[in-house]
C-alpha cells in the first residue's frame, strides 16, 4: 500500500477537525498549497487567463502544458491510483454543491508576508486547573509560607480536582506543622470552582453546598449516608435526616444538581465541535434535498502561477524534482478531497432515500439498515461505505445525527411482516416505561405489549436495551415509587 493510497483512505475516515489539521500540515509542507475563502476563490480569474503568463521548459514534461496533470500521469508517477480507493466512481462528474468546484479552483499566487493574529488561536489555548488555582493563590493574601503550602497542595490534585495527598505526609515533607497545612487547605477549599481540594465525594458535595449556603445538619447527615441514597433507600434516609418526604426530595434534587468532578472543566482534553458534513432539507414536493455543507469543505488551492514562476527560474535538477513532486502531491490531494466529498454525498443521499420515513414521521419509523444494503444500492464496496460513515454527521430538520445512527439491526415482526429497527424498539420501550404510572411494567410485560404491536422480541433483549438506556429494573422502579409515596 503506497503512501498516497493510505492518505486517500485516511481522508475518508477523518472527522472535520482531523481533516482541517491534516490539510494545515500539508500546506505547511507543500509551498504550492494554500487556503482561500470560498468568496475569494469564486472571484479569481479562470485558469486560462492565469496560465497565459506561465513559462515552459522543454526538459520537463510538467512544464509542457498549462493544464493540470492527468490522473494517469499522476497515478504512474505516484505509483498508486485513486480508483483503488474509489473503484466505483469511474471518474464521474456528478453535480455537487454549487460552490464546491470554486473551492478547489487553482488560484493566483502571492501569500502575504508575515502571519496574521488569530484570535481563535488565543481562545483555543485552554487554561489548566493549576493555572486557574494559581491566579487565586496570588489573590488570596496568603503569606509566603502558606502560599508555598497551597502550591504544593495544588500539585497533589487529580484531574477532577480531588486532593490526593495526606495532610501528615505533606506537613512532614514541607517541614511544617499539620495545623498549618489544614489552615491552608481550608483557604484553598474556598477557591473556584466550588468543590475542588475535596478529599472524597461527600466533602466535594459539602463544599459546593456551603458555597450555596445550603449546608445544614439534615444535609450533613444525608451526605454521611450516600450509600443509602445510591440504593434509593428513601425510607431510611427520612428517618436518619429527620425530614419528611417533600424535604428529602428537595435535598436529593439539590445534590443531583451538584458537580461531583469540578476539576474536569479544565481538562486538557478538548471537545471537537460537531460540524455536519451534509445538510438535509425538505423540498416543497415532499422529497428531501441532500447537499454538502459548504462550511465543512476545505478551501484548498493549487498555486499554478507560483509553480510556473519557480520552475522557470530553477536550474538545479534536485530543486526541480522537489517542486515537481510538490505539484503532483498538491493535485493528488485536491483530487482526493474532491472524490471524498462526492463519495460522502452519494452515501448520504442513499441513507436519506432508505430512511425517508424517519425524516417525515420520526424515530418510530426508522427502518433496519446495514452497510451492505447501502453499498449495493450505490455500487460501492462495503468497506468504502464503512469508512465514509465513520465520524460523519448529517444536519436534518429532526436534529444532527451521525451517519452510523441510521444503521440499526433488524428485529423480526411477530406477524411475519416488515422487520423493525432496533432503535425504534428502544424508543418504544423508553416510552412505555415513562408512561407506566403506578403499575410498574416488568420486562415480561413489555415483551407482551411489543408482541401485540407486532414486534417479536426476547425478554433478555428488552433487558439489554433497558440497561443500555440506564433505566432501572421493574423491582428498583417499584421500590423507588413506594419510597416517594411514603410520608
Amino acid at each position: 500500500m503506497t503512501p498516497q493510497l493510505m492518505q486517500s483512505i485516511k481522508l475518508l475516515q477523518f472527522t472535520h477537525a482531523e481533516l482541517e489539521a491534516f490539510i494545515d500540515q500539508e500546506i505547511e509542507r507543500n509551498p504550492l498549497l494554500e487556503r482561500r475563502d470560498a468568496e475569494e476563490a469564486s472571484s479569481l480569474p479562470d485558469d486560462d487567463s492565469q496560465t497565459e503568463n506561465s513559462r515552459k521548459r522543454e526538459d520537463d514534461e510538467w512544464f509542457e502544458t498549462d493544464a493540470p496533470p492527468t490522473s494517469e500521469v499522476m497515478s504512474g508517477t505516484l505509483d498508486s491510483s485513486l480508483e483503488n480507493v474509489f473503484p466505483d466512481d469511474n471518474n464521474s462528474r456528478e453535480p455537487m454543491a454549487p460552490d464546491l468546484a470554486a473551492n478547489w479552483k487553482s488560484g493566483q499566487g502571492g501569500n502575504g508576508g508575515g502571519e496574521d493574529f488569530d484570535l481563535e488561536d488565543v481562545a483555543r489555548q485552554q487554561m489548566t486547573l493549576r493555572d486557574h488555582i494559581g491566579q487565586q493563590i496570588m489573590l488570596s493574601g496568603l503569606d509566603p509560607l502558606h502560599s508555598s503550602i497551597a502550591w504544593d497542595l495544588t500539585d497533589s490534585l487529580d484531574e477532577v480536582g480531588y486532593l490526593r495527598a495526606e495532610i501528615a505526609e505533606t506537613a512532614e515533607r514541607l517541614n511544617v506543622a499539620p495545623a498549618e497545612v489544614e489552615r491552608t487547605l481550608a483557604v484553598c477549599q474556598t477557591f473556584e470552582p466550588a468543590g475542588i481540594f475535596a478529599r472524597d465525594l461527600a466533602e466535594c458535595l459539602a463544599l459546593q453546598l456551603k458555597a450555596k449556603d445550603r449546608f445544614d445538619p439534615a444535609m450533613a447527615r444525608l451526605l454521611e449516608h450516600l450509600d443509602l441514597l445510591a440504593r434509593r433507600d428513601f425510607a431510611a434516609l427520612i428517618r436518619i435526616c429527620g425530614v419528611d418526604q417533600e424535604d428529602l426530595n428537595q435535598m436529593v434534587s439539590e445534590i443531583r444538581a451538584l458537580d461531583p468532578r469540578p476539576g474536569l472543566i479544565f481538562s486538557s482534553g478538548s471537545l471537537d465541535t460537531i460540524v455536519p458534513d451534509v445538510n438535509v432539507r425538505a423540498n416543497a414536493d415532499g422529497s428531501w434535498a441532500v447537499e454538502l455543507n459548504a462550511s465543512a469543505l476545505p478551501n484548498v488551492l493549487v498555486d499554478n502561477v507560483y509553480y510556473a514562476e519557480i520552475s522557470a527560474s530553477t536550474r538545479n535538477r534536485q530543486d526541480r524534482e522537489f517542486i515537481s513532486d510538490c505539484l503532483q502531491s498538491a493535485n493528488w490531494l485536491t483530487r482526493s478531497l474532491d472524490q471524498r466529498a462526492r463519495t460522502i454525498l452519494k452515501v448520504a443521499s442513499e441513507i436519506v432515500r432508505q430512511q425517508d420515513s424517519f425524516f417525515a414521521y420520526g424515530i418510530r419509523h426508522l427502518r433496519p439498515l446495514n452497510l451492505k444494503t447501502v453499498a449495493e444500492a450505490i455500487g460501492m464496496h462495503e468497506s468504502t461505505v464503512s469508512r465514509v460513515t465513520a465520524n460523519k454527521y448529517m444536519a436534518t430538520p429532526r436534529g444532527v445525527f451521525e451517519f452510523r445512527f441510521f444503521f440499526t439491526a433488524a428485529i423480526q415482526s411477530a406477524e411475519g411482516g416488515e422487520a423493525h429497527s432496533s432503535e425504534a424498539v428502544r424508543d418504544r420501550i423508553r416510552k412505555l416505561i415513562n408512561e407506566e404510572g403506578d403499575d410498574t411494567l416488568s420486562d415480561d410485560a413489555i415483551v407482551e405489549i411489543l408482541r401485540r404491536d407486532g414486534v417479536d422480541i426476547a425478554r433478555r433483549t428488552v433487558a439489554k436495551y433497558r440497561e443500555g438506556m440506564n433505566i432501572l429494573s421493574s423491582v428498583q422502579r417499584r421500590r423507588e415509587k413506594r419510597a416517594q409515596s411514603a410520608a
